[in-house]
């Protein structure tokens, strides 16, 4: 008798163990349904609503759409590759696209953008943080971007001099790419933190623009993912289709460009430009994580007074140590790294925004037929 009771037990517990696996395997599993539209996959906003568990079937204020979950906020634009993550503007490789009463969102955005910024948590093969490579733009006989108040590669220089005093105060090993006026080849650039382990890339420069002088604000470049087109690029190219060494840690850069993204705009009332996507030599060669970041226009008069001042510059270095601190502790920990809200919270009221000057465009895209198809997604494509 008491066999039977023994054997009885181990079924049943055996059985409840089954049950509970295949509870939490169901709940590790999302399913997706993606829709073929002009020849990539593509799902719906109302399948991303559901899986980040942000209100579902949300009415648009004219072009733009607003969901907001009370732990994150996406806002996006209609036809346009420009979308708001809590609160701070990103481009998009593909615009949104509405489409037989659907709002589509390219697959590849999803994995490559949205999702690392809004579970960066959940990124893997993250490494520690001990190692940063500090690439001031220019030198030399290329001076950059230049204003009234002096030239581009000298206030990277300084704004990188800055940095490195304060992570190395805080325990990190830097390296600087050049710490005097001279040229370094742009290949040669981001070879320093290649060679070092548990190393981040961060290269430093000041903007300009002929065409419109009025613009200003920040940006922070990513490298661009494999099939798609760089921000400033309306089509795709074959060049677009080709894996470079920087791809290996798209989505870890890309929690990097956030991390130190939403510090600058949470620390600096200047701008919101983006985080932007691109392939220049210095972010595609770089095998570890790795941003460029722009600290507004030398050839606007208001941002070329403020880059011109070294109290200004101070607070722009600080930012971004601030948000490579960040990057550290959501390696390391997996600690979510401060947004720009939380940033805000901190700031004086009267501190606001200032206007970019930016001519955004929005890609319009013909009538196209989709043909949803469903599959059953784990990783690596998104998992609970």
């Amino acid at each position: 008798m008491r066999l039977w009771r023994y054997i009885l037990f181990l079924v049943f517990g055996s059985l409840y163990v089954y049950a509970a696996y295949a509870a939490h395997a169901g709940a590790q599993a999302a399913e997706w349904t993606l829709y073929r539209f002009e020849g990539r996959d593509y799902v719906s906003l109302d399948n991303l609503e559901a899986f980040y568990g942000f209100p579902i079937q949300v009415t648009p204020a004219g072009n733009r759409i607003t969901v907001d979950s009370g732990k994150a906020q996406l806002e996006l634009i209609l036809n346009s590759r420009e979308i708001v993550i809590n609160g701070v503007t990103q481009w998009l490789a593909f615009p949104v696209h509405p489409q037989e009463g659907k709002i589509l969102i390219s697959r590849l955005d999803l994995a490559k953008t949205i999702e690392p910024l809004l579970r960066p948590w959940m990124i893997q093969q993250f490494q520690a943080v001990r190692n940063v490579v500090l690439d001031p733009g220019h030198g030399g006989y290329d001076k950059g971007a230049l204003s009234s108040q002096g030239c581009e590669k000298d206030f990277a220089l300084d704004v990188c001099r800055r940095a490195r005093a304060r992570l190395e105060a805080e325990g990190f090993r830097v390296f600087l790419t050049r710490d005097s006026d001279v040229f370094v080849p742009l290949e040669e650039r981001p070879r320093a933190a290649n060679r070092m382990p548990n190393s981040v890339f961060v290269s430093v420069h000041f903007n300009c623009s002929v065409e419109n002088p009025s613009a200003s604000g920040f940006e922070v470049f990513a490298l661009t993912p494999r099939g798609a087109p760089s921000t400033t690029d309306d089509v795709l190219s074959l060049r677009d289709l080709r894996s470079e060494p920087g791809n290996v840690v798209d989505t870890q850069s890309m929690a990097l460009a956030a991390s130190v993204y939403h510090s600058m705009l949470g620390s600096i009332p200047e701008a919101d430009r983006g985080i932007k996507r691109a392939r220049f030599a210095v972010i595609r060669l770089a095998t570890v994580p790795s941003i460029l970041v722009e600290g507004g226009f030398l050839t606007n008069p208001s941002d070329s007074m403020l880059i011109a001042n070294p109290e200004w510059r101070e607070k722009l270095a600080a930012a971004i140590v601030t948000g490579l601190d960040g990057f550290k502790r959501l390696a390391e920990n997996k600690e979510p790294p401060k947004l720009l809200a939380d940033y805000r919270r901190e700031l004086p009221s009267s501190v606001t925004l200032r206007d970019s000057g930016a001519v955004l465009t929005n890609a319009k895209a013909a009538p196209q037929v989709i043909i949803p198809r469903t599959i059953w997604m784990t990783q690596p494509f998104l998992s609970r």
